[in-house]
């Protein structure tokens, strides 16, 4: 037993010498590439089988035969192991530098050049900055670094459709702005004209033109009065007061305000059946998100056409719908007919509005934890306004 300990002591003392230098050299070449850091972590594990080795053969007098043998097994050891080490660290750097190039694409840049050996990972990063997203590298990697691949190309879909979200809105914007310089340009100049005329004296018939300025002063003022709820909507500030009604009060009311337009454009409205299943919204701004799809409605449907409204439960939801006679909407702009300031090719606004109507549909309805679609159904579309239904 005597003899085991000392044997324990000694090759402690010959593991524990060379564990410490190792640890300096570590700490030392902390900054260093993980091969380097793998190749001493090798030497010292080798290092010290061999120094307690030779400590306990010293203090047992081994022939230098034995001696040799000792320190011949062990030296092999050690270049074996630190040749395996030095490939696992080519492979980890291999894997580090095709995720780092391909990391690159991430923030836009141009990937550098390739070195001799790396083609298929400059190919894998071109690739990748061409379509402006990340592209996980081929190259065979550690389990962590794998990992982190997949989170980036996770985040580079994630930064991408942000991107296009930005783009979308962009472009809404600078349509909006387009829009509605333009709707603001033609009133202007007639109110200018008239009052010209008025301050002139040479208004044949004074009373139709200031019933002129009234009507576009109205329009102007409508207008605006669209920009400020849209801005609150878009700025979260819109403050709802929900209240239990029944759908039937608030079609009701929405066909009562529409009637006059309907009757104006030579448009029938009709009850497509109306459950009278209650709700809980806010009754001016749902009021108001009914008035909006119905004046569009009847703008889009011919003479002599028919406008539907609908609304029944589905589920634990309440459906509301409004079917007009356009002829359809394309399939590429359905996605878009909500957007801020969008019209398409025939405008889904009134004439003069300036594509804010179901944009303002959409932010008051998604305001009460509902969603706004539409969809083309024969002859015309329909949009379908669904809300949480009252308990």
């Amino acid at each position: 037993m005597r003899d085991l300990l000392l044997i324990a002591l000694y090759a402690a003392v010959g593991a524990a010498t060379v564990g410490l230098a190792g640890a300096l050299a570590l700490r030392a070449l902390r900054r260093r590439s993980v091969a380097v850091s793998l190749a001493v972590l090798t030497l010292v594990a080798v290092g010290a089988t061999l120094a307690g080795t030779l400590s306990v053969a010293w203090a047992m007098f081994l022939n230098e035969h034995d001696l040799g043998v000792v320190t011949t097994v062990c030296a092999v050891a050690a270049v074996t192991a630190t040749g395996t080490a030095l490939l696992l660290g080519r492979w980890v750097i291999g894997g580090h530098r095709a995720l780092e190039q391909a990391a690159r694409t991430l923030a836009g840049a141009t990937p550098p050049v390739a070195a001799p050996g790396e083609t298929a990972e400059a190919a894998e990063a071109a690739e990748a900055d061409a379509n402006g997203g990340f592209v996980e590298p081929t190259t065979p990697m550690p389990a962590e670094l794998a990992s982190l691949s997949r989170q980036l190309a996770d985040t580079s879909a994630r930064l991408a459709a942000s991107r296009q979200r930005e783009r979308s809105l962009e472009a809404s914007r600078r349509e909006l702005v387009a829009w509605i310089s333009h709707d603001l340009r033609s009133p202007l100049a007639g109110l200018r004209a008239m009052a010209e005329a008025l301050e002139d004296g040479i208004a044949e018939d004074p009373g139709r033109y200031h019933r002129q300025i009234r009507g576009e002063v109205e329009r102007l003022s409508s207008m605006v009065g669209d920009l400020f709820e849209l801005s609150r909507i878009q700025a979260g500030s819109l403050a709802l007061t929900p209240a239990r009604m029944s759908v039937y009060d608030l079609v009701s009311d929405a066909i009562a305000g529409a009637d006059p337009l309907a009757a104006e454009q030579g448009v029938r409205l009709a009850d497509d059946g109306v459950e009278p299943v209650p709700v809980e919204v806010d009754g001016r701004e749902m009021t108001r998100v009914l008035a909006n799809l119905l004046v569009n409605a009847i703008h889009r449907t011919p003479a002599d056409g028919t406008v539907a409204v609908a609304a029944h439960r589905q589920d634990d939801a309440v459906v509301l719908s409004v079917t007009d006679g356009c002829g359809g909407i394309p399939a590429d702009d359905l996605p878009r007919v909500f957007d801020t300031g969008w019209r398409g090719t025939d405008a889904r606004t009134p004439p003069g509005g300036a594509g804010l109507g179901l944009a303002i549909v959409r932010g008051i309805v998604e305001a009460h934890e509902g969603r706004a679609t539409v969809r083309n159904v024969p002859g015309g579309c329909r949009f379908e306004v669904t809300l949480p239904g009252a308990l």
